[in-house]
């Protein structure tokens, strides 16, 4: 779809080039190794719409003073048929173009042949690309953490398909390994304390305490009684723990579903185990002298690994002598394969056996220093995961209310999951406010999430939205309605806040490609906030019920463009688009 900003930047270049070389050919400016010319958007509307610093970057490969340059350019530049009213010169020797009728015309043009299809682009078409997100432990709720990550996954994903990817969205279910052990071992105490008095069996010191565990304990007796009192441990153990998972699972899905959270795939650890998958990924690292056995166990050589892509990098011997670099078990003594080795098993599946082109996984920021060997790891498998693995580090969630630090929940008195969370705030508000920018530290104001005034930048958009719907609604009674462009006159629009209000909405294809491109959908945010400050400014300063028709009806064309561009960014990040406030 077009983007009619580059489009702006890349005539503006075109133009500069094309009156250098009239310049060179009758004599006014030598010739020289001169490119192209940067083209820049001024922060100051005064310094025009789209700036070169074309006579700045060339003075010394033509040895004449950018002012000069700058006049020669001007003297031969024809902006006759360009998206171009004028160009100037400023300063020490920007050359400044104004923008014409015809390219806000353009702006109206695109937005109304390209419906909900405008922004979208094709830059990654023929990429298969797989967002795993959240994943969270089936041992218990979700927590703040998954909440941000799920918002962020999901986002991402849509914001890789709207440039044309071909996006799956999958959770990593943690079925197998340690913490199912323990929670096994969680349940069986709990499960027994029932039948035979808390005083009376131990729990494991290094179970999990959680309330949730004994609610599935007691669920799984009143079901079932004490049927498994007697049966072998790990029978008791391996039936505890899939009924706690067969109870936990559908819960975070329903849960991920009301966060409008809806997974293409769940991938389950076990079946790696099951399949021998794990198994022969270990034998592959072993086959490609990755591998040794130390103290009956199998090791990775995952420093030697490191090294060697560092080296790659450029990195200095010395500078990597002083990192702590440790290798990691594959496969313990007694057997049984670490939680490592199964991950290496589960990206090798991506790459290998699925096709994915590229694998993002969405992590807490305490995972950082699992990144580099994970990708180590699959680059000994010759997958390429140094270019192929993207990681997205998210940082931590402080919940707030009234500037106070909240951590339990008012209705349950427990640490506050996602599901009590969505019990507070709506749902729209709690995806808005936790797609905000990964690598930072978000505050998420509760009080703030549930406001409807402007300070509330969720409250602040959907407002627009909600006004312009309304403005169209009373417009249509009195017999106006949207006209198509052919029958207006977009040349009407030209006060500022009108021209401000075009340009905002032509920067929506690219917030889309910049987004994809720094995997941060924050971007969206940002943008529909500025658009719906673009559009409060433009319906304060220009009427359109008693003006004169033809400037009515152009005036009514831009607010239900904008409309539909806030529609179409709200729908990207999973927020409605409410017709009524």
């Amino acid at each position: 779809m077009k983007n009619l900003i580059q489009s702006a930047k890349d005539q503006a270049a075109e133009l500069t080039m094309a009156a250098y070389r009239k310049a060179v050919a009758d004599g006014t400016l030598p010739e020289a190794e001169v490119k192209t010319a940067p083209v820049e958007i001024p922060k100051d509307t005064a310094n025009g719409d789209y700036t070169t610093t074309f006579a700045l970057a060339a003075s010394k490969a033509l040895h004449q003073a950018p002012r000069n340059i700058a006049q020669a350019l001007l003297d031969h530049m024809d902006l006759q048929g360009s998206y171009f009213a004028s160009a100037s010169i400023a300063g020490p020797g920007f050359l400044n173009f104004r923008l014409n009728g015809s390219w806000y015309e353009a702006v109206l043009s695109a937005v109304e042949s390209e419906g909900a299809a405008y922004g979208t682009s094709d830059a990654l078409k023929g990429q298969k690309i797989m967002v795993e997100f959240v994943s969270a432990n089936p041992t218990g709720p979700m927590h703040m953490g998954n909440a941000r990550g799920g918002v962020l996954g999901d986002t991402l994903a849509s914001v890789l398909t709207a440039q044309g990817a071909d996006v799956t969205r999958e959770f990593y279910v943690n079925d197998a390994g340690h913490q199912i052990d323990k929670f096994a071992q969680s349940l069986e105490a709990r499960y027994l304390q029932i039948i035979q008095g808390e005083e009376n069996v131990p729990f494991p010191e290094d179970g999990y305490q959680g309330g949730d565990i004994r609610d599935l304990a007691q669920a799984y007796y009143d079901l079932h009684g004490e049927e498994l009192l007697h049966v072998d441990v790990q029978v008791r153990r391996d039936t505890l723990a899939r009924f706690g998972l067969d109870t936990n699972l559908p819960k975070m899905k329903a849960d991920l579903e009301r966060y409008k959270i809806f997974y293409d795939n769940w991938f389950f650890e076990s079946s790696l185990h099951e399949s021998g998958y794990v198994a022969d990924t270990v034998d592959k690292l072993k086959e490609a002298g990755w591998t040794y056995e130390k103290d009956g166990a199998l090791w990775l050589r995952t420093a030697d690994i490191l090294r060697e892509n560092m080296r790659k990098a450029g990195k200095k011997e010395k500078d990597i002598e002083k990192l702590d670099l440790k290798d990691d078990v594959l496969r313990r003594a007694n057997g049984f394969y670490t939680y490592f080795a199964a991950d290496i098993a589960y990206h090798r599946n991506k790459f290998a056996v699925r096709g994915f082109d590229r694998v993002i996984n969405v992590w807490g920021a305490d995972h950082h220093g699992h990144v580099a060997r994970l990708k180590g790891a699959l680059d000994a498998l010759g997958l390429n995961g140094s270019e192929r693995l993207d990681i997205v580090l998210m940082q931590l969630v402080k919940l707030l209310r009234d500037g106070e630090v909240v951590r339990m929940s008012k209705r349950t008195g427990k640490a506050i999951s996602l599901s009590d969370l969505l019990d507070e705030v709506p749902v729209d508000a709690a995806r808005w406010f936790f797609n905000a920018k990964p690598d930072t530290q978000m505050d998420f104001d509760l009080g703030l999430a549930v406001r409807e005034d402007s300070e509330n930048p969720v409250y602040y958009v959907e407002y627009a939205h909600a006004r312009i719907c309304s403005l169209l609604r009373n417009l249509a009674e009195e017999g106006e309605t949207v006209p198509a462009l052919a029958d207006m006159d977009p040349a009407l629009l030209t006060a500022e806040t009108e021209q401000a209000l075009l340009k905002q909405i032509s920067a929506w294809p690219d917030t889309i490609r910049l987004a994809a491109r720094d995997y941060d959908p924050s971007y969206v945010n940002r943008y529909l906030v500025e658009l719906a400050g673009c559009f409060h400014r433009f319906y304060t300063a220009c009427h359109i019920r008693g003006e004169e028709h033809k400037l009515a009806q152009a005036r009514l064309k831009l607010a239900d463009t904008t409309r539909l561009v806030l529609k179409n960014g709200m729908k990207l990040i999973g927020v409605d688009a409410p017709e009524h406030m």
